[in-house]
């Protein structure tokens, strides 16, 4: 039993030194599986800041002759979390529409679930690639000579990348519901714009071409990540490896 007892504490040391023994190493970096943790980390930062940050509006111009002959813009204001039904029109201050009190009506939509687990995972991955990235770097042999880490690591990728697609999938088809909501189709939902004396058309709404890139790059890195990462450790790829 003595023996074996001192193998353990050996064994148990050397960890400790192998913890604390916090080296810098930017070789990692340089191999598929450090560099596309740094791909998904810079991904992962796009994807919450523009989804997360996004602010916009569509407006609609409205008039109804003879008492008003001039276009009058009205404008909904809408942002992350993407709950359309909380965005209520505005009309010019101190402006009187067609009598309508055009705050009474809102965008139709709710999307702020989709919105927020895709925003909360992005999170998480950005979290997660740094305490990766600080494995790689800062304990190399640590990661090389265990058996358990690669393979924790390539677990937690693994689920990581399943659920990144599945939170970026629905956000693609909340996007999409955004974007119809949000277009010119709201002139045939808006009540008043359905009466005879109101006449409305539809002016502009803002861009959301950095959310469409974010959704692109988010994917296309989660996928990637897992093609490299079957290598299984901070090893070049084998010869003719595609």
């Amino acid at each position: 039993m003595a023996p074996n007892i001192y193998l353990v504490r050996q064994r148990i040391s050397r960890l400790g030194q192998r913890m604390s023994g916090f080296q810098i190493n930017l070789n990692p970096l340089k191999e598929p599986l450090g560099f596309i943790k740094v791909l998904e980390w810079i991904a992962s930062i796009f994807a919450f800041a523009t989804c997360g940050g996004f602010k916009g509006q569509t407006e609609i111009q409205v008039n109804c002759p003879p008492a008003v002959t001039e276009n009058k813009t009205v404008t909904a204001t809408f942002g992350y979390p993407f709950r359309l039904n909380e965005a209520s029109f505005q009309p010019p201050p101190g402006v009187n529409i067609c009598d309508v009190n055009w705050k009474d009506y809102v965008l139709i939509g709710d999307y702020s679930s989709s919105a927020q687990f895709y925003v909360t995972f992005a999170v998480f991955v950005f979290l997660y690639c740094i305490a990766a990235l600080l494995l790689y770097v800062g304990y190399t042999s640590l990661y090389l000579d265990s058996r358990k880490l690669p393979m924790i690591d390539f677990v937690v990728t693994l689920v990581a990348t399943f659920l990144w697609l599945v939170s970026t999938s629905a956000w693609a088809k909340a996007l999409t519901d955004i974007k119809i909501a949000t277009g010119h189709n709201i002139i045939d939902e808006l009540p008043p714009c359905k009466k005879k004396a109101v006449l409305c058309y539809f002016g502009s709404v803002t861009s959301m071409g950095s959310l469409n890139v974010s959704v692109m790059e988010f994917r296309y890195v989660a996928q990637t990540g897992v093609q490299w990462h079957d290598l299984g450790t901070l090893q070049p790829p084998p010869p003719g490896f595609k």
